[in-house]
């Protein structure tokens, strides 16, 4: 297994971004010899592309759990989501989405913050590997990884900041401001219509690159992008869009090198180790870890980080009991049906018949951590705390994209075979069956997005696109959420689910903080 490499590219620091003018969101670079030394070669542009793949598997900002990617899919994919369960009271500003339109917050920042410095990064890279020595297709396959992080992290932040595209008037709305030099002064808003067209452009450009390049990602280089990245990120940004022949289209190219994963891959490697299914992922190990900062410290049954000692996450119990039995994800959570526990909690004492259950299931749990019905297994740790590799990218989620994308231009037919394939001739559930048409089929495919990516930072940002209102329960009214949490969310509310832009951008940025926003082209 290769590692990262821990070079700061002068001119670029591979920790850190571009050349930056004063404090610009904290991100000022720590080396000052000049870009053309930090790019003399292709080699340091492969470090500077390295250094890019760690920078979404770092720590930022002095606070535990901003761990790049991670913090992204744990606190604004899974925390504000509808089937993820902690025992948290003291999360509510976060699970609640009570912080949307504070733009002080540091949970407000944080997104902006660690996407744009992957951006300006990227934007070095391709602003300088052309004058590189070394092979041209080398160039060509290094300046498509850079536009490839470049798009996805585009793609992210519209998510995160930007109205749902069917509330966006075709995307006449205020989109991102598009860095894409080494500037950083005073730059308008564009659309959000221009902002995905920057997306498909990058992505466009990237493909070419790596067809022409004619090179290929190493073997156990699953954390560095390729075509097939390109591919995948093509599809989840139509998905976002409602493009629904390009999602269609990229999901189908993204997953053909990347069969789904057995079921004993599925039920026992702990989605903490990649494999042939994963298109992309994040990378760690035992002399490369974020300890007690990482995603796998949050949520890794087996961590002995308290974070999860004391506070296992669970599965929505109203999502559980919506799982087949013959399906054998249901082995993923800790079935609690006939046992006794804490409902308004879901705690489950040592010595109760559920606890007991659980560590036969599972004797990995360590003894002093606590049980909690539906309390999830089906990420693991390789080590404590918290290392884990981060899956980004799968093959599961390109087939529910199709299955969505073909069930939106009114193709029920290969919307049924992609849930089939998903389903039954993976082996998941060899009884699946798939008939329906119309609403009832995107109703299916929806429940089969909540539990094929269950956990991997999909709840929140499916509930926002499909423009549905979250409903959490307490244990009185059939669910297993903490009273405080136990809320509904309409979709106009919380200011239509968007992160309002923060202001060390809006205090830096005139343009953004008078409301400039650049006509669609």
């Amino acid at each position: 297994m290769k590692k990262f490499k821990y070079f700061l590219i002068a001119g670029v620091a591979a920790l850190g971004l571009a050349s930056c003018s004063g404090d610009y969101l904290d991100t000022a670079p720590t080396a000052e010899t000049g870009t053309a030394t930090a790019f003399e070669t292709t080699d340091n542009v492969k470090l500077a592309i390295n250094g890019c793949a760690r920078v979404m598997m770092n720590q930022y900002l002095g606070t535990q759990g901003m761990c790049g990617e991670g913090c992204i899919q744990m606190w604004y994919g899974n925390y504000p989501g509808q089937d993820f369960y902690v025992n948290l009271n003291g999360w509510a500003l976060l699970i609640n989405q009570n912080n949307h339109d504070t733009p002080t917050s540091l949970y407000t920042y944080y997104p902006w913050f660690y996407y744009y410095k992957l951006i300006s990064n990227a934007n070095t890279i391709v602003l300088h590997v052309d004058d590189a020595q070394g092979l041209e297709a080398e160039k060509k396959f290094l300046k498509a990884q850079a536009l490839t992080f470049r798009a996805y992290s585009y793609m992210m932040l519209a998510q995160i900041y930007c109205k749902r595209w069917v509330d966006s008037d075709n995307g006449n709305c205020p989109g991102l401001v598009l860095r894409l030099d080494e500037e950083v002064g005073d730059l308008n808003l564009t659309s959000l219509a221009d902002a995905y067209a920057q997306i498909y452009e990058d992505l466009d450009e990237a493909i070419k690159l790596y067809q022409e390049s004619g090179m290929h990602r190493g073997a156990d280089e699953f954390f560095l992008p390729d075509i097939d990245v390109a591919y995948a990120t093509y599809a989840r940004a139509a998905l976002n869009r409602c493009d629904w022949s390009n999602a269609s289209k990229y999901a189908k190219m993204a997953r053909q090198d990347h069969p789904l994963m057995s079921n004993s891959e599925l039920l026992y490697d702990g989605f903490c180790t990649h494999n042939d299914e994963w298109i992309w992922g994040g990378y760690s190990a035992t002399d490369q870890t974020l300890y007690y900062y990482s995603y796998h410290a949050y949520i890794a049954y087996n961590s002995n980080a308290g974070n999860v000692r004391n506070y296992p996450k669970c599965i929505s119990k109203e999502l559980f009991e919506k799982i087949p039995l013959s399906d054998v994800r249901r082995q993923w959570w800790l079935d609690a049906t006939g046992y006794s526990y804490t409902a308004s909690t879901g705690v489950a004492a040592n010595s109760t018949d559920l606890a007991k259950k659980a560590r036969a299931e599972h004797p990995d749990i360590l003894s002093n951590a606590t049980i909690y019905a539906y309390m999830q297994y089906k990420v693991r740790c390789n080590d404590t705390p918290g290392v884990g590799e981060l899956s980004i990218f799968r093959s599961s989620e390109m087939l529910l994209i199709e299955a969505e994308a073909e069930c939106m231009m009114n193709n029920p037919g290969a919307a049924q075979a992609a849930l089939v394939a998903l389903n039954k001739t993976s082996g998941r559930d060899l009884d699946y069956t798939c008939n329906k048409s119309g609403a009832e089929l995107l109703n299916e495919i929806k429940l089969y997005r909540r539990i094929e990516l269950w956990g991997e930072g999909f709840d929140w940002f499916d509930l926002k696109r499909w423009k549905d209102t979250l409903v959490r329960h307490n244990a009185a009214e059939g669910g297993n959420f903490l009273a405080t949490l136990a809320v509904t969310i309409k979709p106009e509310e919380k200011n239509e689910w968007r992160f309002m832009i923060p202001t060390r951008e809006t205090d830096y940025n005139r343009a953004v903080r008078d409301g400039v926003i650049s006509p669609a082209d």
